[in-house]
Order: C-alpha cells, then structure tokens, then sequence
C-alpha cells in the first residue's frame, strides 16, 4: 500500500484532480482498495431525522476514492510523485523517487 492514514494525496482522475487539489486521507480501506479523502468525491446524503438534525435534509460527506487515483503530494518538489519504498536500519520507510524526501520520519 503506498497510502496511508494521515498522508497528504493529490488526485489523479476525476473531479477531484481538478486544480490539482490536495487532501488528507482520513481512511484507507485496503481489502476493497479504496481511501477516503478529506474534501475529495464530495456526494449528497440524505439525513433522517433524529434529535441531531431535528429538520433532516441533504447533507454532504466524503466518499471513497480508488487508491491507484490518488499519488503523494511532496513538500519538497510541490507536486504528486511515484514513491519507492526502502529498507534502512531494520526499519521500512517511503521516500520520494524525486528528491529522496521521506514521508515516514
């Protein structure tokens, strides 16, 4: 898996990768292969009533999003990479294929 929770992604397809928009994963769901993404594939739900939300109504929330659509986002090179995943000191880390930043520090 080259995603995981708390990592910042750009999207590669759909209405998402428009702008080139960023966001945090929240969920990762490997066995289906998919993430849920704070503020990507946006989807109108409809509320019931409860004590809550005492009117209901349409709310919105994140759907999920399949993970081969989505690629680090780099601080260093500003944009979404390929990354490669190294073995140092007994420990696994993901580095950047670009400038070699890593995200598991």
């Amino acid at each position: 898996m080259h995603v995981k929770r708390n990592d910042i992604v750009i999207a590669l397809t759909g209405r998402s990768a428009v702008g080139g928009k960023t966001g945090k994963v929240l969920q990762v769901l490997p066995k289906r292969g998919v993430a849920i993404v704070e503020g990507f594939n946006i989807v109108k739900k409809a509320l019931r009533k409860t004590q809550d939300t005492p009117q209901g109504g349409i709310g919105e929330k994140e759907a999920s999003i399949a993970i081969s659509n989505l690629q680090m986002f780099c601080p260093t090179c500003k944009r979404g990479v390929r990354i490669k995943h190294v073995r140092e000191a007994g420990r696994k880390t993901r580095q950047c294929r670009k400038c070699g930043h890593e995200f598991d520090a």
